[in-house]
């Protein structure tokens, strides 16, 4: 049979006309014989079982979205049956049942073909720091692959497999994708399910996805994103199908004085040239100062998140701590020196810099920032093992700190060659945006795809939205028998729910009136309560009359309710609180108004 390009279109297309999974599987243990890399993978089915799983599917069912699909896994998310050791032999042990998100992927029609290598416990995002080998890059084997997820970004990048699982907590599913030439969507946090995954800093980490597009990455993440109650930090996230957005994005980059290249020029230029395909699709360009961001960038390596991947290996690191590669106990090992107070204030400390980083990002759709700085080779990390490392997270390490989603996109490549990458970033629920946005900048020059000869064969056209009213969340006058409730209905609103905000929002009474005004303010997690909401839907042919009534310090942004859920809703301006009186522990305006 010809060559297949490991896209889910063309899987697809072949499936349709007869390829059998049988076929479609010996091409991906074919292809991985002839790379002859013995360090992608560290465990997988024979080609006979691989085979088995792919017959047990049945008949072609078009109506699953990944069917016939091969996937890889990296090697701290658990597969039935297989063995999972973080890179770690020490500590592996065998699964018994599938991680949540692996279920998911079989449950639509994946069939798994192994357990890929990984920086060890996840801790690198240089893809060298492993006991079973080095993976060597798919684009370039004297450039390092690129960590923790390195495994599955050179399986993908290959063309071994269309789509492979990684984990991301300082950037490993963006970074290694950079150095592959390939996609890395790193979704919201909660969003997709870390029941069956080996943490390594389970507050602030994701399951991510590697693909060669972003309308294959998308699917999966759509299959992939189910709220899962057994996992304690999920959460209930959109994943709708793709639609064209009504207006260009507002877009933040680095401004001059703080963007970093660490001398790199051609990166530098790449980066610059993808700054203008986006100015080229209409969106509007404001340079900020990224050193906030850096700073919070750099709580990442200190106190309480070095002390939760302790957390992880703690009993391995007491009975035999040479067990651990020695990089990697040095870098986790300083918890040991470390105390609860020196946690809370690292907690602290990020509180603080997340609220300086603030301004700068008001008024911004979302972020665009080269993933990576540099390139650095193996003889580089063979000199220095860790400065590379920490380079490579100039734009990643702070991503999670500030519950942010990403995706890392190819762009044309540089002038001298390499691949070239940026990513976008955005606040949490915005995944579907940063996907949108990425479109227009991966279809950009004549991309091969990951390592492979095949082109890039851009997506149709995405549709419209297909809503024609918008849900609105309203906390005051404007709720059900209040005196500016008439305001929806005479509009042709209608209730939809009762709701309440996440617990990120402090609720004030404003100064001034009668009439009595509520300001809803977001912050950050857990520093305010869940304030009550009602759901309004409103056709939007009206939204524009009804805003017009909203008066000052009032205006329309995105509300987090407690289930995760974003929907459009009024805010008020921080400065406009100094002199107003904190209402948030009555939890709602009814609450207030009967007191």
């Amino acid at each position: 049979m010809p060559d297949l390009t490991m896209t889910l279109p063309a899987l697809r297309a072949a499936y349709a006309e007869g390829t059998s999974t049988d076929e479609v599987l010996a091409q991906v243990y074919a292809r991985l014989e002839k790379i002859a890399d013995p360090a992608i993978f560290l465990a997988m089915p024979t080609l006979e079982q691989a085979q088995a799983e792919g017959r047990a599917l049945g008949a072609y069912d078009a109506d699953k979205p990944l069917w016939g699909v091969p996937f890889a896994v990296k090697d701290n998310i658990n597969v039935a049956g297989y063995p999972t050791t973080a890179a770690c032999p020490a500590f592996a042990y065998v699964a018994e049942t599938d991680a949540h998100v692996v279920a998911r992927l079989r449950a639509a029609g994946g069939i798994f073909v192994g357990k890929t290598n990984l920086d060890q416990f996840a801790t690198g995002l240089v893809g060298v720091r492993s006991p079973y080998g080095v993976p060597r890059n798919s684009i370039d084997p004297l450039i390092v692959p690129g960590g923790s997820s390195s495994g599955s970004a050179v399986a993908v990048g290959h063309g071994i497999v269309p789509l492979a699982l990684g984990t991301d907590t300082a950037g490993s599913g963006r970074v290694p994708a950079a150095l592959n030439n390939i996609v890395g969507l790193k979704p919201t946090l909660g969003a997709l399910s870390a029941s069956g995954v080996v943490p390594a800093c389970r507050s602030i980490e994701t399951v991510s996805v590697f693909a060669l597009t972003i309308a294959d990455a998308w699917e999966a993440f759509r299959v992939l994103c189910d709220y899962d109650a057994s996992d304690a930090y999920a959460r209930k996230v959109p994943a709708p199908a793709l639609a064209a957005r009504d207006a260009p994005p507002v877009i933040g980059i680095p401004d001059a004085a703080s963007i970093r290249f660490l001398g790199d020029e051609a990166q530098a230029r790449s980066f610059a040239a993808a700054v203008e395909l986006l100015r080229a699709e209409g969106c509007e360009v404001r340079e900020i100062d990224f050193a906030p961001l850096y700073g919070v960038a750099q709580m990442l390596y200190e106190g309480a998140w070095v002390a939760e991947r302790y957390t992880v290996i703690e009993d391995l690191m007491r009975t035999d701590p040479e067990a651990i590669l020695p990089v990697t106990r040095q870098i986790i090992g300083k918890a040991e020196g470390m105390s609860a107070a020196d946690a809370f204030r690292g907690i602290y400390r990020l509180k603080e810099m997340s609220r300086a980083a603030e301004p700068l990002l008001a008024g911004l759709d979302m972020l665009c920032v080269p993933t990576i700085p540099t390139f650095y080779s193996l003889a580089d990390l063979e000199a220095d093992p860790v400065t590379p490392n920490s380079n490579f997270g100039t734009y990643t390490n702070f991503v999670n700190l500030l519950d942010m989603c990403g995706l890392a996109v190819p762009v044309p490549a540089r002038d001298d060659g390499r691949p070239g990458s940026v990513t976008l970033l955005a606040r949490a629920g915005q995944d579907a945006a940063l996907a949108v946005t990425g479109m227009a900048l991966e279809r950009a020059g004549k991309r091969r795809l990951g390592a492979t000869r095949w082109r890039f064969a851009p997506p149709p056209a995405l549709p419209r939205a297909e809503a024609e009213r918008i849900t609105l969340a309203v906390c005051g006058a404007h709720m059900t028998g209040l005196p500016l409730n008439n305001q929806l209905t005479s509009r042709g609103g209608s209730f939809i729910a009762e709701a309440r905000t996440s617990d990120a929002y402090r609720f004030y009474r404003l100064a001034g009136g009668p009439p009595f005004r509520p300001g809803l303010v977001r912050g950050l997690p857990r520093e305010g309560a869940p304030i009550a909401l009602e759901l309004w839907s409103l056709p939007l042919a009206e939204v524009g009359g009804f805003l017009a009534g909203i008066p000052s310090p009032l205006g329309l942004g995105t509300i987090e309710l407690e289930d995760g859920r974003m929907v459009q809703g009024f805010l008020c301006e921080a400065a406009a609180v100094e002199c107003a009186e904190d209402i948030t522990a009555l939890g709602g305006w009814r609450a207030h108004i009967a007191g």
